[in-house]
């Protein structure tokens, strides 16, 4: 079964950076998108950024120019750098993978803190 497993969470002033990886490790099948998202307290998960295996990526518009998405389907990490952080940036963050040619994958969550 497919483990994935963020890091590089913490906290951190407005205006600091932080970046956070996430590797899949266990997996039959080869990978087809991985994805971030975040969950802030009493809100919806948001989508962050994607990459596509051989494909695009991309951000949010929330996030754009400050987040950058990047990574190695076929070595099954991505990574999300994370620039200029706002305090509405705190949440937890997870990392979703699409599976081919099905399934998916979830990790655990890392909490991301954006305080003074």
């Amino acid at each position: 079964q497919a483990r994935v497993v963020e890091s590089g969470g913490g906290l951190v002033q407005p205006g600091g950076s932080l970046r956070l990886s996430c590797i899949c490790s266990g997996s039959i099948f080869s990978i087809y998108a991985m994805r971030w998202y975040r969950q802030a307290p009493g809100r919806q998960r948001e989508l962050v950024a994607f990459i596509i295996r051989d494909g695009p990526s991309d951000t949010a518009d929330s996030v754009k120019g400050r987040f950058i998405v990047s990574g190695d389907t076929a070595k099954d990490r991505v990574y999300l750098q994370m620039n200029d952080l706002k305090p509405e940036g705190t949440a937890k963050y997870f990392c979703g993978i699409d599976f081919n040619p099905l399934g998916e994958g979830w990790g655990q969550g890392i909490q991301v803190t954006v305080s003074s």
